[in-house]
């Protein structure tokens, strides 16, 4: 695989993938962006791009646009989906001209790309408002792939993020271009070199911590940990169905009814593997979905009717810290419990200052996308981890040694 590093891009018209889905917010008709994070990373790719000469075509998506694209006219989306409300800020922070491009496939877009000079950056539309983007078997995919090849004599993928869907522009499109002129950004770069450490002879004891809503979204993952860590730690929602698998009163909390012997089963193939796995003792419950819900703190297998666990309690975050502190490689994925909520937040938060107290203490500390990312972001400690992945499901995929069509696509 080519790295960034290696190539001279001066003078070149470089194809750039980037992961632009970005949150937006509708302010006096205008689209704030609320969290730059995803922009931020991708800039140091685009920036050693325009300092080697570069001429720079990006293209990205943003959210889920109408069923992916399936519009009355194509390449014509909904406003909320557009791209245009980035351009102010590339502007900004990439010190240049960035041209925006409405319809992406046009001679006249391809013309523009021609007379692309060095330092200038054209922005496409969202890939995504054309159906072809998306559908593989659609008959056009091919050729809409072709079409946006020919915008670069090199194609830069550096959308992690998105390199678990085998989309036009993330992997059909390098099929267009020599295996030398594929190169690898700066993020795909350092999101694999980090799976990598925490697959690759992770530094021991290994702790994994699993959270989130459901057992059904992470089942492979646990599978594929349950043969490399030491300790797994399972919060939030999905731990309910553990409880109410051992035969405990969860009251009305979250639960997978047709996931119940799976997660006995889970309890099984760890104890077999010898790995320990730690369950919440207790829990904040509420009698309602709702932040200012009456809240009680209960014991997980004796959760009365008409209440809901809807984050650890005291003694699960005592024990999770004291598990983490040993740590030495540590993956978190996933919230303790409805941590957007102020008042059930505190078990995410806990957790989340065990995970940086190791991390000073000398351990790896991989945090995992989206919820977990989000946690540590608004606790302001991003440089108190060891790396935040931007890859959400892609990283998900790769830890469970699923091929990444968009990382295949780059190694040809």
């Amino acid at each position: 695989m080519v790295h960034l590093d290696s190539y001279y891009f001066n003078k070149k018209r470089v194809l750039v993938r980037v992961d632009f889905n970005v949150p937006l917010k509708e302010e006096n008709g205008k689209f704030i962006i609320t969290d730059d994070t995803r922009l931020k990373a991708a800039l140091p790719t685009l920036k050693k791009i325009l300092k080697d000469g570069g001429r720079i075509i990006l293209m990205s998506h943003l959210g889920r646009p109408k069923n992916e694209g399936e519009y009355e006219e194509e390449g014509k989306g909904e406003n909320k989906f557009s791209l245009k409300h980035i351009v102010e800020y590339l502007k900004e922070h990439l010190n240049t001209e960035v041209e925006f491009v409405e319809n992406i496939t046009s001679e006249a877009t391809f013309e523009k790309v021609k007379k692309l000079k060095r330092g200038e950056v054209i922005l496409l539309e969202n890939v995504r408002f054309y159906k072809a983007e998306t559908k593989i078997d659609n008959e056009n995919h091919t050729e809409f792939a072709k079409k946006l090849a020919r915008y670069g004599y090199v194609y830069v993928n550096d959308a992690f993020g998105t390199a678990h869907r085998k989309h036009a522009s993330t992997a059909t499109v390098a099929e267009f271009f020599d295996k030398k002129n594929r190169v690898c950004g700066y993020i795909m770069h350092n999101e694999l070199e980090n799976a990598k450490k925490v697959l690759e002879k992770p530094e021991r004891p290994f702790v994994a911590i699993m959270g989130g809503a459901k057992i059904s979204d992470k089942i492979m993952i646990i599978e594929k940990l349950l043969d490399k860590v030491d300790s797994l730690i399972i919060g939030g929602g999905m731990a309910y169905t553990f409880f109410k698998a051992q035969g405990g009163k969860i009251g009305s909390s979250l639960v997978e009814e047709d996931k119940l012997e799976l997660a006995n089963e889970l309890l099984r193939k760890a104890e077999e593997k010898e790995v320990k796995i730690y369950l919440p003792k207790d829990s904040l419950a509420a009698d309602k979905f709702d932040n200012n819900a009456t809240k009680k703190p209960v014991n997980n297998t004796e959760i009365p009717d008409g209440f809901m666990g809807l984050d650890i309690g005291k003694e699960a975050q005592k024990e999770f810290a004291k598990v983490l502190k040993d740590a030495k490689t540590i993956l978190w994925n996933g919230p303790m419990g409805v941590f957007e909520m102020s008042n059930f937040a505190e078990g995410t938060k806990q957790v989340g200052e065990a995970v940086i107290e190791a991390t000073k203490n000398g351990a790896y500390s991989l945090i995992g996308g989206g919820d977990s990312a989000a946690a540590i972001n608004q606790m302001e400690a991003g440089d108190k981890v060891s790396y935040i992945s931007t890859g959400g499901g892609a990283l998900l995929e790769y830890l469970e040694g699923k091929e990444l069509p968009g990382v295949t696509a780059l190694e040809g």
